[in-house]
């Protein structure tokens, strides 16, 4: 009976992310997947937009700082505990402090603290960040379990020039592990691509120094919240049982199916992907051993 019962724990999630009502991304899309694999997925807004950033007009803006820690508090009296916690955007430098009090409070010997350091993309920062933002995202890896940049945001984690694709192997493998000696074990890094008809992500385990790749078609076009939906499923592949290698696959296969019905749709890509007709599929594959 106890075996059975502790086999049925639901287990939760602390998403620390922004809202943007409208674009599909951060906690719009975080929170429908993570749900779909039978996770409890607790939000925490770091901030409110009514759209993303990326090419939607004036977006309003609410900053959340002053409300984080004091969620983290009443969370802590109600005795919560949380199989992961999972950082994205950040809404203000002081977030990066504020965050790493989070992790302290509730990182324990068994949980995974999962950051992905949302701040460019294109080989460009977002414009809500200047350029000594990279330095404090650093400090915040260091506290991870596990970091999940684009091709930009690792070469400003590494302080290094970025450099457009097509990589080689050899390039990717260096910058894993110049990641990883940020002090995060494990490291997937999206926007890899060796030629031009094919897009994915490389997983390392500088535990074991294994390097997987998992690709997908290259469709034409940019796609905001990509990165989030890509994160979002990686962690939930990891938390119902699936091993890095595993979840990156089911990550950049599901980003690519989103994105392929997206665009035979001719939706406006600015609008976000339509991932919302797939998490049934998702929740399924998720669930199978």
């Amino acid at each position: 009976m106890n075996k059975q019962a502790s086999v049925n724990i639901q287990k939760r999630v602390a998403a620390i992310h922004d809202i943007s009502g409208f674009g599909r991304c951060s906690l719009t899309v975080a929170l429908p997947i993570i749900s779909a694999a039978g996770i409890e997925c607790c939000v925490v807004p770091t901030a409110v937009l009514s759209t993303h950033t990326g090419g939607l007009g004036n977006f309003t803006y609410r900053d959340l700082t002053d409300d984080i820690l004091p969620i983290a508090s009443h969370w802590q009296s109600l005795g919560l505990g949380f199989d992961a916690l999972y950082s994205g955007f950040l809404g203000s430098f002081r977030q990066v402090e504020i965050l790493s009090d989070f992790f302290d409070r509730f990182r324990t010997s068994d949980n995974i603290i999962m950051v992905d350091p949302v701040m460019a993309d294109n080989g460009m920062l977002y414009k809500t960040f200047n350029s000594s933002f990279p330095h404090e995202m650093r400090k915040l890896c260091q506290k991870a379990d596990l970091i999940v940049p684009n091709m930009t945001e690792a070469a400003l984690l590494v302080d290094e020039p970025y450099h457009t694709g097509p990589y080689s192997k050899d390039y990717v493998a260096d910058t894993l592990k110049k990641l990883a000696a940020l002090g995060s074990k494990l490291v997937v890094l999206t926007g890899v691509y060796f030629d031009d008809n094919e897009l994915g992500a490389a997983a390392y385990d500088s535990n074991t120094g294994r390097i997987d790749y998992s690709f997908a078609p290259r469709v034409p076009g940019f796609y905001p919240g990509t990165g989030d939906i890509f994160g979002s499923v990686l962690l939930a592949g990891l938390l119902c049982g699936h091993d890095l290698a595993q979840s990156a696959e089911k990550a950049v296969n599901f980003v690519s199916s989103s994105i392929s019905r997206t665009h035979a749709a001719g939706s406006n890509t600015r609008f976000g992907v339509n991932f919302e007709a797939g998490l049934a599929t998702l929740a399924a594959t998720l669930k199978s051993s």
